[in-house]
């Protein structure tokens, strides 16, 4: 799979890999800020770049916004700690996605089965609203995630954001590749689906509902082969 490769960054200490980002990374100079204000505020929390969760091997890669003030950037592992995270993973575990009991912890145990989750933005953003030159910083790491994968076959994106930034990453047109709820597109043996974001406002107004939010899920499983 050919991704779109933005310039080189300035070097960086080394984080597990590229597709990583560093404790302490220095890209985002306003996300640096909110983060050191946080470390102060929360100091129990994790308050770094929240690192992707599950194997390398996985079939299926799952792309999120970014982390939660109180979910990832409070446990360290994306979707934990927050609605969104009881949504899907209660959804993984129905499919035989995940196994464990889900106890929104990075510790609890809980284990993802042929899957990988991340995120397009990895440090929490104020209001969980990244800005598009943050999006676009970030994207280095998606890319370098992607390429790591030498199973991939399916990613599903959560929200129209992920799916941007993924259309960006793959060089797909998105006036061709628009977001959708359920959206399939197809590009060099790899299946890019999209879902609505999987938050409580979503399904607390009914844009999203836990049924429509499974379709997608088994959609997916079925595309990667699992």
């Amino acid at each position: 799979m050919t991704v779109a490769r933005p310039p080189p960054p300035a070097p960086l200490p080394q984080g597990e890999g590229e597709h990583q980002p560093a404790k302490n990374c220095p890209l985002c100079p306003r996300l640096l800020v909110f983060r050191e204000k946080n470390r102060k505020t929360f100091p129990d929390f994790f308050n770094d770049p929240v690192p992707s969760f599950g194997s390398l091997s996985a079939r299926l890669l799952i792309v999120g916004l970014a982390p939660g003030l109180k979910g990832a950037n409070r446990t360290g592992r994306p979707f934990t700690g927050d609605y969104a995270g009881d949504l899907l993973y209660s959804s993984l575990k129905r499919h035989g996605l995940a196994r464990g009991n889900y106890a929104a912890s990075a510790d609890d145990g809980f284990e993802l089965v042929g899957v990988r989750i991340t995120n397009a933005v990895r440090c929490v953003p104020p209001e969980n609203k990244p800005l598009p030159e943050e999006i676009n910083t970030c994207r280095r790491f998606l890319v370098a995630e992607i390429e790591a994968m030498p199973n991939l076959k399916a990613i599903l994106a959560l929200g129209q954001i992920a799916h941007n930034s993924l259309a960006s990453t793959l060089k797909l047109k998105k006036k061709d590749h628009a977001f959708a709820h359920g959206a399939r597109h197809e590009k060099e043996g790899l299946t890019i689906l999209a879902s609505y974001h999987c938050s409580r406002y979503n399904t607390n107004t009914r844009v999203l509902t836990e049924a429509m939010f499974d379709a997608v899920v088994a959609a997916a499983k079925e595309a990667a082969g699992l």
